[in-house]
């Protein structure tokens, strides 16, 4: 259900990918829809896990990813969410997530959420010490096109109350190359409930954290996924050394003002 790859990494980093894989198991009958329709965005991510795996190899990061479609479970939400298993996803109605028992809602809670819950938990525990603190990085991507809508904003950093690390990686981004159209929380934003991982993992830990989201039309292929994978990696290790060297300038700062009083 869940998958860890590189948990003996030393880079600075976690990568985390809820929406990897469209896999439904054979009891869920594909949840009454068409193997047309499983291919589809709204089972998975596609293009999330190649990108992932790529910042996962070059930053030398943990990565966990769950090898389950988020229509089964989506581990980006917490359970007491309707959409955790949604009975509709964008104009596809999902008639194996109709009127679920409290049973049925329970075991996928138990056999799909908690073994990935616990998984980060346990890479963050292996990772994080009080003179160590990585950074969360989890990757997405998004349909250009939703509910007839066309968006025109092509990769989103989304951040929930800790702002730190989206806003330096959307600046370090930017200075990398200028051909895509960046956004601060879009095409989602805490609001539409898209920030559990962050809030769950990230904040109580007081890690800095950033919710990737790429159209996936930008990475298609084996081609623009190492494209896109590699200027985020550059971009990332920017952001990290422009946020620790104002955190060292801030410490120098404030010691001295504590010596010369």
């Amino acid at each position: 259900m869940v998958k860890t790859t590189n948990l003996s990494g030393h880079g600075e980093y976690v990568i985390i990918c809820e929406h990897a894989s469209n896999h439904i198991p054979v009891k869920y009958n594909n949840l009454g829809l068409s193997d047309d329709d499983i291919k589809q965005h709204i089972a998975w991510d596609p293009g999330a896990l190649a990108v992932a795996q790529q910042l996962s190899k070059q930053l030398d990061a943990p990565l966990v990813e769950q090898c389950v479609s988020r229509l089964v479970y989506d581990c980006n939400r917490p359970p007491e969410a309707w959409n955790a298993m949604p009975f509709q996803s964008e104009i596809f109605e999902i008639p194996g997530n109709a009127n679920l028992s409290q049973e049925e809602r329970e075991n996928r809670i138990n056999n799909v959420y908690k073994p990935f819950k616990e998984a980060v938990t346990a890479c963050l525990d292996k990772k994080t010490s009080d003179s160590h603190k990585p950074v969360i990085i989890t990757v997405h991507s998004f349909t250009p096109v939703y509910k007839g809508q066309k968006r025109d904003v092509e990769i989103g950093f989304l951040h929930d109350k800790d702002n730190r690390f989206a806003e330096q990686l959307i600046q370090s981004f930017a200075a990398e190359t200028s051909n895509y159209v960046l956004r601060l929380n879009e095409p989602y934003a805490p609001v539409d409930g898209v920030t559990h991982t962050l809030t769950e993992h990230a904040l109580p830990r007081s890690l800095m954290n950033v919710m990737l989201e790429i159209r996936n039309d930008l990475i298609a292929d084996q081609d623009t996924q190492d494209k896109m994978a590699s200027i985020l990696v550059k971009a990332i290790r920017n952001a990290k050394e422009a946020l620790d060297n104002k955190q060292n300038q801030f410490a120098s700062t404030t010691k001295q003002t504590s010596l010369g009083n």
